[in-house]
């Protein structure tokens, strides 16, 4: 259980590595405090599914019952950054807050 708490923390770091490196790079950022914590949780849950997926594949082609929980971090880490760059790639959109505000703008037209 460990091992899938730490792929969660990898996740959750991933999340907050992204929000930080988003401020840092833009002026006048305006931080949606419910849109974060969802982005965040997501890859968080990302990190999480990753993790069980890297312990999987350990124990079926490797042989391994046992990784350190160092390994779970950087799965989830890397499963939230993966899922993200696929993100960006679909959408065709260099960065993920621009999609959520483009989905705003359709939502909102079509509510009217």
């Amino acid at each position: 259980m460990s091992f899938l708490v730490a792929g969660l923390f990898g996740g959750l770091l991933r999340g907050g590595v992204g929000l930080v490196k988003y401020i840092t790079s833009y002026k006048d950022v305006q931080i949606r405090p419910y849109y974060f914590m969802g982005a965040v949780l997501l890859s968080g849950v990302i990190g999480y599914v990753s993790a069980w997926i890297a312990k999987d594949a350990a124990d079926i082609f490797l042989d391994i019952d046992t990784l350190p929980l160092s390994f779970a971090v950087i799965a989830g880490y890397a499963g939230g950054d993966f899922i993200e760059n696929l993100f960006k790639i679909g959408m065709k959109e260099p960065h993920l807050f621009e999609v959520g505000k483009k989905i705003k703008n359709i939502v909102s037209k079509t509510t009217k």
